[in-house]
């Protein structure tokens, strides 16, 4: 393909790729030299020459190559566009999730739904890219606008007709999703997180409203939790838009819930859609959790808003199928105490868990946590406090440390849980919780999720909280799947 054909300006030269790591630089790539937080693009420019790349694509800043070099104000909103042109398929409908919490399982959940209804559809990640062909690690929440649109042309390819993606912050603010062809947006909800990348919580929130402002065309359904503090701003921006606001959860007035009862591994949910009164229907639900059962409800309302027959979309809610490290069954003790796993890593995430799950619990709620380091600081005692004062046994751990010392990671926490237990060995701390497990008692293990690793000194040590429990489990005689 001709580089003109992908930035409007550029010379006329034939491109072979395109990429901003420089270690995936091929002969007759173009090389995306971008500005980031850590680390500047053009300290690789040379060695991305020497690799083959036969042009650059940087900002405005000086600078003389031995190749073209094309400079833009926004070389990122450039590469996106690019990236688009050079993978130029997507599938016919496209639905981005934006929020705190919550965007995983509603991606997940929405894939679920319409593939309930015979379509061929995917979801896009932090779980990675899942379709009919299986799952691919995308690395991001929301991952560079190359692979995103590799991607996307890769499942419309496959004949994949709807996808779901989630939309973090950071991509939306780094324009990662500019150029994808989006049919409806969503958000779940905003609560502290990413501090340690934004200024402060307005720029947090006018990165993930850019979703509705910018990205979504006039007319598309922005699909609104109607629970959070945050609607009226959210809902102001997108009718400023242009956008048609559907609004879900218990306060929703396109869909909402009425009714939850907790029914041992699901709970029966009583769903009302619109303005009449005797559009109402009983749902059983095969997860555990309101947080569940509003990710689900939001993944319907997109459905719904995008012309989906009410009815089918219940349908699809009640085959739904857990996502992988979301308040997952781990296995449960001799006594039948279960064992969980989340992703859970904010304040308002904790939160929601512990509270989820607190009315399946006869007996002692125990959780086992830690706090990432590298990140925003601030959400440690603040975590702390919610764990002691909604679980009845806390047992601190580190979770991915990175360049930090998590014995003063652990020490912040505990200014809000002084009483916790603290182990710092993750392993240890699994097992000590399951020990600790007594009939009619849960354990919570929260804040990996379904990583695979754990991070230290910049180092990746293979890690998994399922395999951890499950060993510690076999060591108490209990069972796993």
């Amino acid at each position: 393909m001709k580089l003109d054909l992908l930035i409007p300006g550029a010379p006329a030269i034939d491109v072979a790729g395109i990429t901003a790591d420089s270690r995936k630089v091929k002969p007759g790539f173009v090389f995306a030299a971008l500005q980031g937080v850590a680390k500047d693009g053009r300290a690789y420019i040379d060695g991305a020459i020497k690799a083959g790349a036969v042009a650059i694509l940087t900002d405005a800043r000086p600078g003389d190559w031995s190749v073209p070099a094309i400079r833009t104000d926004e070389p990122r909103l450039t590469l996106a566009q690019a990236a688009a042109a050079f993978y130029p398929m997507q599938p016919a409908v496209v639905a981005a999730v934006t929020g705190t919490n919550g965007k995983s399982s509603t991606v997940d959940f929405l894939r679920q739904i319409w593939s309930s209804m015979g379509r061929k559809a995917a979801s896009m990640g932090t779980l990675g890219a899942i379709g009919p062909s299986g799952s691919v690690d995308l690395g991001h929440t929301t991952p560079d606008p190359v692979a995103i649109h590799a991607t996307l042309d890769k499942l419309a390819r496959e004949g994949v007709t709807h996808a779901a993606m989630e939309a973090s912050s950071h991509g939306l603010s780094q324009y990662r999703l500019h150029g994808v062809t989006l049919a409806a947006g969503a958000f779940t909800n905003l609560t502290q997180d990413h501090l340690d990348y934004h200024h402060d919580f307005d720029d947090y929130r006018r990165a993930k409203m850019k979703l509705f402002s910018e990205l979504l065309p006039k007319g598309a359904p922005a699909v609104l939790n109607a629970d959070s503090p945050e609607l009226e701003a959210f809902e102001t921006t997108a009718r400023e838009a242009g956008l048609k606001p559907f609004t879900v959860g218990w306060r929703g007035r396109d869909l909402r819930i009425s009714e939850a009862s907790p029914r041992g591994t699901g709970q029966d949910l009583v769903i009302q859609w619109g303005d009449d009164a005797a559009n109402e229907r009983k749902v059983h639900l095969p997860l555990i959790g309101e947080f569940q059962a509003l990710n689900a409800l939001c993944a319907g309302g997109i459905a719904m808003s995008l012309g989906d027959d009410v009815n089918a979309v219940l349908d699809g809610l009640t085959q739904l199928k857990g996502v992988h490290g979301r308040l997952e069954l781990v296995g449960q003790t001799t006594a039948r105490a279960p064992v969980f796993v989340d992703y859970a890593h904010t304040p308002d995430g904790l939160n929601v868990l512990l509270r989820a799950a607190r009315p399946h619990v006869r007996g002692k709620l125990i959780v086992v946590f830690g706090c990432g380091g590298d990140r925003d600081a601030t959400k440690r005692p603040i975590m702390g406090d919610v764990a002691r004062r909604l679980a009845d046994e806390v047992i601190i751990t580190d979770d991915n440390p990175r360049s930090e010392d998590p014995t003063l990671i652990r020490a912040a926490i505990r200014k809000g849980a002084p009483d916790a237990s603290e182990i710092g060995d993750r392993a240890a701390a699994i097992l000590e919780g399951v020990k600790r497990l007594k009939a009619g008692d849960a354990l919570l293990i929260a804040g990996k999720g379904h990583e695979t690793g754990q991070i230290a000194k910049g180092v990746t040590i293979p890690f998994s909280d399922f395999d951890v429990a499950r060993a510690a489990l076999d060591d108490v005689g209990g069972t796993h799947g």
